[in-house]
């Protein structure tokens, strides 16, 4: 059986911003995977946190991306 060990490469609490990202990653050839998760303390008990996670071995060239996402949008 093939263990793959997938890594969290990008949050947000913003659905719009998770999608965004998710589709750079997609165009890229990136298989990714979204997770909610529920955050229980320094938060209201309704907050979720939304996680991008990709294989291991993609990490690098996720984070690549979406660096040169980011600084490309700096105000």
């Amino acid at each position: 059986m093939d263990a793959t060990t997938r890594v969290a490469v990008y949050e947000s609490s913003s659905p719009q911003e998770i999608q965004l990202m998710k589709s750079k990653l997609e165009d890229a050839g990136i298989k990714c995977d979204v997770e909610n998760s529920y955050l229980s303390f320094l938060s209201t008990p309704t907050a979720t946190n939304t996680f991008i996670k990709v294989d291991i071995n993609d990490e690098k060239r996720a984070f690549d991306i979406i660096d040169e996402y980011l600084k490309s949008n700096q105000n």
